[in-house]
């Protein structure tokens, strides 16, 4: 079956829509979490949102809008008080993944009648996008892309040297939790498409290989935003025609796309230092 058949099918259009929807806040983002070294963060944040996802489908509410409330009241805490910081990050980050997976596991297997297949959460399960899924991701997108653009130099600044930053008058802790609320937002759009464990990959990935072409913060931006979408697309595609979980294989043309840049990129300074 050829990509022109698969398009007849809703199903499939609203999970290429919603790939290309969440490719862009996990790049944008991505980078400032890459440059600011918040990923292990990042992958805290996922496994807390578990929590959410399994409380409420145990009271019976959308688990999506738990994981959005539980991540984000999270980031919440972290930003104001100053945890990120502060704390040890392998303790604040074991804590927040076991706690968070620990809840999940444990209000699922609470819940009366038949309980959902732990793999939706865990490596996603994007055919079942909704047109409701994608408005929601297309608002928060909006929101999301309004703020970095109103507030861009003061994000750069708190990623790049947090400490020159307040000295240069700009309130890094408001703006540390405020990219940490953007990232959980982002990390509970990402569940529907690679699921929990596969989170962090595309939150990375793209700005690493915007990294490998481009120099400027911007340039590096708009790089992973276009690879996150080539990246998103093409795995999807290829789970379609593999008949494989659609997660697991977006990952993988993740971490084969980055492996090719860096292996070209190599190659292409070396001969540049060769020929001078």
């Amino acid at each position: 079956m050829n990509l022109f058949e698969l398009l007849q099918y809703d199903f499939i259009r609203n999970a290429l829509l919603m790939a290309v929807l969440v490719s862009i806040p996990c790049a944008i983002l991505g980078t400032f979490i890459v440059v600011r070294r918040l990923v292990f963060i990042a992958g805290g944040l996922s496994h807390v949102a578990f929590g959410g996802l399994g409380l409420f489908h145990f009271l019976g509410l959308p688990p999506l809008f738990g994981g959005f409330i539980f991540a984000g009241l999270t980031a919440l805490i972290l930003g104001i008080s100053g945890r990120v910081k502060r704390l040890r990050q392998d303790a604040l980050i074991g804590l927040l993944w076991s706690a968070g997976m620990a809840l999940g596991i444990l209000f699922i297997s609470l819940t009366p009648g038949y309980a959902p297949n732990l793999m939706t959460y865990l490596f996603g399960n994007i055919i079942t996008i909704s047109i409701g899924d994608l408005g929601l991701a297309l608002g928060l997108n909006l929101v999301i892309i309004i703020i970095i653009i109103l507030f861009f130099k003061e994000f750069v600044a708190v990623s790049f040297d947090d400490e020159f930053a307040a000295l240069q008058g700009v309130p890094v802790r408001l703006f540390m939790t405020i990219l940490l609320l953007l990232v959980s937002v982002s990390i509970v759009l990402l569940i529907r498409l690679v699921g929990i464990i596969l989170v962090m990959a595309l939150l990375t990935v793209p700005p690493l290989m915007g990294m490998q072409i481009a120099r400027r913060f911007s340039r590096i931006m708009t790089t992973g935003v276009i690879s996150a979408m080539v990246i998103s697309l093409a795995g999807l595609v290829l789970s379609f025609w593999l008949d494989l979980p659609s997660g697991p294989i977006i990952v993988v043309t993740a971490v084969c796309s980055l492996g090719l840049v860096t292996g070209i990129g190599a190659i292409i300074r070396r001969i540049s230092a060769a020929s001078e």
